[in-house]
């Protein structure tokens, strides 16, 4: 469940915003939509971008993401 929540690359928000769908390391797809302010990652809101790790590029969800099927 935690490859579903990781994007391969660094990804930032204004990156975010162009996309429709995002592919996981899990291989899942996930949709992204934007409407006005609010992004958000298949059902879940995002409420913080761009929060720099040693590893990448963090968005915070307000939810856990499930791929399809489980």
């Amino acid at each position: 469940m935690l490859t579903y929540h990781v994007v391969p690359g660094k990804v930032t928000a204004a990156d975010v915003v162009k996309l429709h769908s995002a592919k996981a390391v899990s291989g899942d797809s996930m949709a992204i939509s934007v409407e006005g302010s609010t992004v958000k990652v298949d059902n879940a809101h995002v409420t913080a971008t761009d929060v720099a790790a040693s590893n990448g590029v963090i968005h915070v969800i307000d939810t856990v993401i499930l791929p399809k099927g489980l």
